[in-house]
Parts: C-alpha cells; sequence; structure tokens
C-alpha cells in the first residue's frame, strides 16, 4: 500500500532549486553538519563506505571525507542534494541489502512521506554493526510562527489552513527506530532558537531556504497581506525580545541506532543484577504494601 502523500515533491525540488539558485541561507544546514561530524568523532571507528541521504548541502560529503570518519562514498547520485524527490515519492532508494557502514541525513526526513519505509530501508541496507545517524525538524519547531498564523487567519476569515508541516516528536521517532530493528537507538531533542528584526524577516530566510509550505493540502489561493501583517503584529507582541527582535525556534531530533551484531552490549536478564538500585542511588527502598 502507498504511504499517504503529505508533502508535495514536485513543489519542494522546486523550491530548493530556486533557493540554490539565488543563494541559499544555509546557516542552520551548516551547523548541524558541524554536529553531525562532532557526534561521529565520538565513535571511535572510520567507516569504509557511507552514504548521505539527501542533507541539502554538498558540505556533508566534503565534511566526512575531510574527518576521515568515511574512507568511501557511496555514489548514489539519486540520494544526493538538491535532495527529496526521491524520498517523497515512497519508492525503493535501490539500497543494496548490508551495503554500507555508514548512512547519514542532516535536515531531509522531515519532508519524507514515508519515514518508517525510509528507517526499514536503511537498516536493510547497513551492514552488520553498520550505523545510522540522522537529525530532522520536529518537536515544537516554529510554534511561533504556527500560533501566530493561526490566530491572525481564524481572527480574519472564521478558519485557518495548514501552513506550518506536522512535525514528528522524540517519541514517536525512537518508536520507529525500534520498529526498524535498529539496536542501541539514542534520540534527543536540539533546539536552536533563532533571532530576526520581524516575522517578514523570518519569512524571508525560509524561503531561502526551500522550506516554505509543501503540504499536499495547503490552500491554493495566495494568502493575503492583511494576514502577514496581522501575524506579524501578534508575533511581535507575544514572541520578542527586550530589543524588539523576535524568536524563532528550530527543534532538531537526532537519532542514532546500529544494525544488530553479535559483539554489541546487550541488556541483562531480569533479577542477575548484582547491586540494588536503591544502594546505587544511596537512597531508601519503599516496598509497597
Amino acid at each position: 500500500m502507498e504511504p499517504p502523500q503529505i508533502f508535495d515533491g514536485d513543489l519542494i525540488r522546486q523550491r530548493l532549486a530556486r533557493a540554490q539558485a539565488t543563494g541559499m541561507a544555509s546557516f542552520l544546514v551548516d551547523r548541524l553538519i558541524e554536529d553531525l561530524i562532532e557526534r561521529l568523532s565520538l565513535v571511535k571507528r572510520q567507516f569504509t563506505l557511507a552514504a548521505d541521504i539527501a542533507t541539502p548541502s554538498p558540505d556533508v560529503t566534503l565534511r566526512l571525507r575531510t574527518s576521515m570518519q568515511a574512507q568511501h562514498l557511496a555514489p548514489l547520485a539519486a540520494l544526493a542534494a538538491p535532495l527529496p524527490g526521491r524520498l517523497l515519492t515512497g519508492e525503493d532508494l535501490e539500497l543494496a541489502p548490508e551495503s554500507l557502514d555508514l548512512v547519514t541525513s542532516v535536515a531531509a526526513l522531515q519532508f519524507a512521506n514515508d519515514v518508517p519505509g525510509l528507517f526499514a530501508q536503511v537498516r536493510r541496507a547497513l551492514k552488520p554493526d553498520g550505523l545510522f545517524i540522522c537529525c530532522l525538524a520536529g518537536g515544537d519547531t516554529l510554534y511561533e510562527l504556527r500560533a501566530c498564523l493561526t490566530e491572525a487567519e481564524t481572527g480574519l476569515t472564521g478558519g485557518a489552513s495548514p501552513r506550518i508541516i506536522p512535525f514528528a516528536d522524540v517519541r514517536s521517532i525512537g518508536a520507529l527506530a525500534q520498529r526498524a530493528g535498529f539496536a542501541l537507538p539514542v534520540v534527543d531533542l536540539e533546539r536552536i532558537t533563532v533571532r530576526y528584526p520581524s516575522m517578514l524577516a523570518l519569512l524571508a530566510d525560509l524561503r531561502a531556504m526551500g522550506a516554505t509550505n509543501p503540504l499536499c493540502e495547503r490552500a491554493r489561493k495566495p494568502a493575503s497581506r492583511a494576514l502577514f501583517l496581522r501575524a506579524a503584529a501578534l508575533y511581535a507582541e507575544r514572541f520578542s525580545d527586550a530589543d524588539g527582535k523576535i524568536r524563532a525556534s528550530f527543534d532538531w531530533i537526532w537519532m542514532s541506532g546500529w544494525a544488530p551484531h553479535a559483539s554489541q552490549q546487550k541488556p541483562l536478564a531480569p533479577g542477575t543484577a548484582k547491586m540494588r538500585l536503591a544502594d546505587a542511588l544511596k537512597t531508601r527502598e519503599i516496598k509497597p504494601e
């Protein structure tokens, strides 16, 4: 069964191509690529063959090479920037089973229509003890903008159209990692707060990122100028600092998981612990009556 089509893949490709042609705002992706390399530096091994899935910047492959974490990068042109076409269609990514030691993805999978299917494909493509590490926008990303646009549109028209994409939360990504069969999954969330002179400046940056509304169910009628002016006023009133600049929240969910291997740590069987939890915590155990 085909996954539901939440995002318009053709539109995302067009907007990313336009952003790259006119000077893409890449500061968030650049920061996240630095975080990726730092996280990989904590893994004391070198990966023989790596592939990146749809990171909207060629810098990720350059950094993987120069960091010496990956000896070779798989020539998977269909997975390279400028991105989500293949991810959004639900097609097979054509990754050979047990062919890769490392798979990465930065700031792309929030636009995937079938994240569970993609996780499953990556899991099959990893060699035993291979690593998948990715980050995607999630949590309360752009909650300020969502709230202001919704209230402004409701006040002006009596209803609101979806203008910000739905974002996954940490628990759901952790559950998907376990469901796909990754061993030792670790999921955490990092918030990056960016300040802007106004909501309109934020919207200009989102456009320059190629990240404006790609929902299939989006309103086709252009939004009115009155909507954006009212939303901007609400934003300045509720989410501004003392110097007048507004805050925009970007939550990034990081997930890492391994293809199972016999050498990996296993949880102890129940009842085999050598120390009571109360002793380890230096507290008193209270037994139920």
